[in-house]
């Protein structure tokens, strides 16, 4: 088994929800505490959701992360 890490960024929007949400319904779990901090060239508040799943295939770089 190889545990695969993902961070998901988004700006805090529900679009940010929504992707965090559909990692967990793809079998990916929270991996701590969201995090949030102000972008000043958006003039936005932008949001970051670390993930880890387990996964039954080797590492490799070339690997699609959000489809696993």
């Amino acid at each position: 088994m190889t545990t695969l890490y993902r961070c998901i960024t988004e700006d805090d929007t529900l679009q940010f929800c929504h992707r965090v949400s559909e990692a967990l319904s793809k079998g990916w779990s929270l991996h701590g505490n969201a995090a949030m901090a102000f972008d000043p060239v958006k003039g936005v508040m932008r949001m970051a959701q670390p993930v880890t799943k387990e996964v039954a295939v080797d590492y490799h770089p070339e690997l699609k992360l959000g489809q696993q």
